[in-house]
Formats: structure tokens, C-alpha cells, sequence
């Protein structure tokens, strides 16, 4: 049956993505199954989405809920869950405008947007530039792939939108040489995600921070994979003292129901994006914001971050014991529950191997193995983990 799904799907869907032999069939708890019934251990969370895990109940009922009261209106009405979820997004995140968008990408747009419109009203110039990061990943739009710091998902697609400028994370001098009176934002990943799993360092982001308080520049952080708990604080920011102009999330915001936001402070909310500069029909709708206003509560009724500041130092100190143990491990780094392992080889054959052993993992490039579990994971899963990757490290030739 599976293989009859996976041969349906190469006829029909557009071959963007070169997908694993498995079709998913339903998940529970930190558990998934395929339509064979096979079970695997998740360490992937629908690439960091997931955070409650599957079958949460409440999450489900409150969805089911809403479904029967109200799905869509547009955003020419205002309806409760979105002002709802705006609200608890404000005191999470310590921000205050919110847009709800369907996507990260989408997040990304319109912080882009926001910071021009911000430059644009100083000036009234068009000619503004971002600096963003190499090797950074911030989504496959228009706009955001041309902030995208990595040539190769831009190179068919050139010339994007323009005006951006690439220094090197963790390098303030970088940052510094490349900015001018043009300069309107500098946009980073808090944790850089796809590029391999590199944290900013608090020194580079306070060097940041004071750079653009000088010189009246946005600074964008990305969270969209990053925040909503996985390095053990609601943002990743958070942990740093460094608060941003403009934030991007989406992933774990929903828990699975596609939805994102960007947010802003008040200073750049009132001299920024007005009726009329940007619009979504389906962003804030009522069913993805009922997703977003459970999961805040959810993350605080069950005390997940205070889970991830507990497992995730453990799962890293168990990383590290298979670095010492194994001399082709180069390197364990990341935070919370965002870790990487990076290995002198490519890691493909390795992520094969533990699903054939009932394991889900991803990577961050060719020689990184990327663990983003959900967010309620017990030392008993990292150990279930570890056993089960120790045994594809040692038979994997």
C-alpha cells in the first residue's frame, strides 16, 4: 500500500523534493507511524513544528472547537481568537503589533516590507539595502530567498529584490564594514538553522543591537525555527537581553496548523506599514489563531520550557559522549532543543539507517545531523535516541 501512495505522489505532486520512502500515517506523543505501522522515534517535529507532540488532546479539542464555530472571515472583520492570540503572543514575546501571516516565508516578507516602509518615511528614498548573513536560510519567497545567505538557492532565481548585502555571522566587524546611510535593517537568525546550527554569540548580538540604536537601523531576528521555546526561553533573544525591532515566527507558533507572524515595537508599528501597504486573506483567520492562543497556553500549563531547559542539556551531554567515543564526530553544538552534530562525512547514510531502526532525524547540510524533537521529549526518549544512533554510527560504513 505504501509503496502504490509513493508512486501516486510521483505522478501528481511537483518533484521539488526529493522525500524518504515513507508514507506517514499518524502520530502520538513523540511517536509516529507509517501506513505499514511501522513506529519511529521523532527527533524531526515536522522540522521543528511540533512542540506538544502529537494527539495532544486539549490542542485537538480546541481545534475541533473551532472548526464548528467559525474557520474564515477574511481580514475585513475582526474576530476573537486572532486578538486573543495577539494578546498572549505580546506578553510571550515582549513586542506589541502583531501581523498573522500563513507562513515563515510570508513572516519574513513582511518584516522585510515593514523596515523598507520604515526607511522610506525617514527619506522618502527607494534605494535602502538589508545586510543579512551568509548562510543563513530565511525561506523560498521572492524576498526572503533574496535575503537567503547562500548562493545556491538563489542562483536560478536572481536578480530578487535587491539592495542586500551579505556579512558573516558572529563577525561584528563584518556587519560594520557594509553598513552606510542606506543601511535601513540588519536581518539574522537568532540560531542559524539550515546553514548548520550556529547560536549568535551575546557579543555580537549586543554589538549588533548598539550599532543599530546608533544609526536608527531595523534589527530583523528570525525565530521562526528558533522560538517558541526550543533553546529553552520563548524566543531565543531572550537569553541574550537583546530585544529586536522586528521578529519573525511561525513553525511551533501552531503546532502543525500552518501559520506565522512578524511583530514589531510600538515606534516601528506607528511609523511603518499603514492600511493599505500589506494584506493576507487567509492570515489571522480564526482556526489558525485558535491554534496559536492553545499553544500558549499549553506551553504554559504544561511547562515546557522548563522541560527543554532540563532534557536539552542532557541530550547535549549525551551528544558530546558520542563525540568523545567516535573521532569522525567533529562537533555538538546548538541550544535547548535545537542541536547539531556535525560529522567529517555526510550524514545521509546515517539519517537511513536510523529510520530503517525506527529513528526520524534531519540534517542541516551535508555533514550535520539536525535534532529538533518536540519540545515534551523525556530523558528516556534521548536515551532511546542514543542508543539507536550509537548502533547506525558504528554500522553505518
Amino acid at each position: 500500500m505504501m509503496q502504490q501512495y509513493i508512486e501516486d505522489a510521483e505522478k501528481s505532486l511537483l518533484h521539488t523534493y526529493n522525500r524518504y520512502q515513507i508514507v506517514l500515517d499518524k502520530g502520538e506523543g513523540v511517536y509516529l507511524y507509517d501506513l505499514d505501522g511501522k513506529k519511529y522515534l521523532d527527533f524531526v517535529s515536522g522540522i521543528a513544528v511540533f512542540a506538544l507532540g502529537y494527539k495532544n488532546e486539549a490542542y485537538n479539542e480546541a481545534l475541533k472547537e473551532q472548526i464548528d464555530k467559525l474557520i474564515h472571515t477574511s481580514n475585513y472583520f475582526y474576530n476573537v481568537p486572532a486578538v486573543e492570540a495577539a494578546k498572549k503572543l505580546k506578553k510571550a514575546s515582549g513586542m506589541d503589533r502583531v501581523f498573522f501571516t500563513n507562513s515563515g516565508a510570508e513572516a519574513i516578507e513582511g518584516a522585510i516590507k515593514a523596515a523598507r516602509k520604515y526607511a522610506f518615511l525617514k527619506d522618502g528614498s527607494t534605494d535602502h539595502e538589508i545586510i543579512a548573513m551568509n548562510h543563513s536560510f530565511h525561506g523560498r519567497t521572492m524576498g526572503a530567498l533574496s535575503v537567503t545567505g547562500n548562493p545556491h538557492y538563489r542562483e536560478a532565481f536572481e536578480p530578487g529584490i535587491g539592495n542586500i548585502r551579505f556579512a558573516e555571522m558572529n563577525n561584528f566587524e563584518s556587519v560594520k564594514a557594509l553598513v552606510n546611510d542606506k543601511t535601513c535593517a540588519i536581518l539574522l537568525e537568532t540560531v542559524q538553522g539550515e546553514g548548520g546550527i550556529y547560536p549568535a554569540t551575546e557579543e555580537f548580538m549586543k554589538n549588533i543591537r548598539a550599532l543599530c540604536d546608533e544609526k536608527d537601523i531595523l534589527l530583523i531576528l528570525d525565530e521562526i525555527q528558533c522560538g517558541m521555546g526550543r533553546t529553552g526561553t520563548m524566543f531565543a533573544w531572550q537569553k541574550y537581553g537583546v530585544k529586536p525591532d522586528i521578529m519573525t515566527s511561525a513553525k511551533a507558533l501552531g503546532c502543525g496548523v500552518p501559520v506565522g507572524a512578524f511583530l514589531m515595537t510600538e515606534k516601528v508599528g506607528q511609523n511603518s506599514l499603514a492600511a493599505g501597504d500589506h494584506g493576507t486573506t487567509y492570515g489571522g483567520n480564526p482556526l489558525a489563531c485558535a491554534a496559536v492562543s492553545k499553544v500558549l497556553d499549553l506551553f504554559e500549563e504544561q511547562k515546557i520550557l522548563d522541560n527543554v531547559n532540563e532534557v536539552g542539556p542532557y541530550l547535549k551531554e549525551k551528544l558530546n559522549e558520542l563525540k568523545e567515543q567516535y573521532d569522525f564526530v567533529r562537533d555538538v553544538r546548538g541550544a535547548g532543543l535545537m542541536l547539531g552534530m556535525e560529522l567529517d562525512r555526510p550524514v545521509a547514510p546515517y539519517i537511513v539507517k536510523a529510520q530503517e531502526k525506527g529513528l526520524m532525524l534531519i540534517n542541516a547540510g551535508q555533514y550535520i545531523i539536525r535534532m529538533v524533537p518536540p519540545l515534551v521529549i523525556t530523558r528516556q526518549n534521548v536515551d532511546d535516541m542514543i542508543a539507536i544512533l550509537k548502533e547506525c554510527l558504528e554500522t553505518v560504513e
